[in-house]
């Protein structure tokens, strides 16, 4: 366990104490998803040392975090999984990412959009209740050839890899767009007729996903000291 403490008998600071340290809650976010290996951390890591990612995996492992577990196949594979206690992160995870996605500006050249931010990008800015009675299956394709679906159902969301055959609607954004689409920067009418998202399947559908995910409006930034 790491050795760095803030010395203090508090709750939020024990816990920046075990995932506060760099990479430690992406790994926990790549993890809410199922187990993976450590290759497959690192390719959702791309920019992590192997060495830190050991370092963060024992130090998850010591916390209770997270434990490694032996696959039955022949190749004795050992993949990493949230504990009970690490799977209580989950909603938190969801929580932070959604504070987080109202400050989030244009991606920078450098930046990396994964399989599994996308997928948990859903998660976040779901809006369950007002996908009650709702029925509809999305296929979505980003740039670079990442698809994968999700499939609202009466209140309920389950997103997945890959194509879905059947899809009620195929939504395309081009470029960084789909970020102004949940945040409402960027109406569904706009979005077809710039261009910038291309939907295949009813029109009303696409209106209908800028309903069910949502960013909401980021902060505005105060200037100097407020006086009240």
């Amino acid at each position: 366990m790491t050795s760095r403490t803030y010395g203090q008998f508090c709750g939020l600071a024990r816990a920046l104490e075990i995932i506060g340290e760099r990479w430690s809650l992406l790994i926990v976010r790549d993890l809410v998803l199922g187990p993976k290996r450590f290759t497959e951390l690192q390719a959702g890591l791309p920019k992590i040392p192997a060495s830190t990612l050991s370092a963060r995996l024992n130090e998850l492992e010591q916390s209770g975090v997270l434990r490694r577990r032996l696959l039955p196949q022949l190749d004795a594979a050992v993949v990493y999984e949230l504990t009970e206690y690490g799977g209580e992160l989950d909603q938190i995870v969801l929580d932070l990412g959604l504070w987080g996605a109202r400050s989030l500006g244009r991606p920078a050249p450098e930046d990396v959009f994964t399989l599994d931010a996308a997928i948990l990008s859903l998660y976040t800015t779901f809006q369950s209740e007002k996908a009650r009675g709702v029925h509809a299956t999305y296929e979505l394709h980003y740039p670079g050839g990442m698809v994968l679906h999700a499939i609202v159902e009466d209140g309920a969301l389950k997103v997945a890899d890959g194509a879905h055959p059947g899809a009620d609607a195929t939504i395309e954004p081009l470029g960084p767009f789909i970020r102004d689409l949940l945040s409402g920067e960027l109406s569904a009418a706009d979005a077809t007729r710039t261009g910038k998202v291309r939907i295949d399947g009813a029109f009303e559908y696409l209106e209908l996903f800028t309903e069910l995910f949502h960013v909401p409006a980021a902060p505005q930034v105060s200037h100097g000291i407020v006086v009240r």
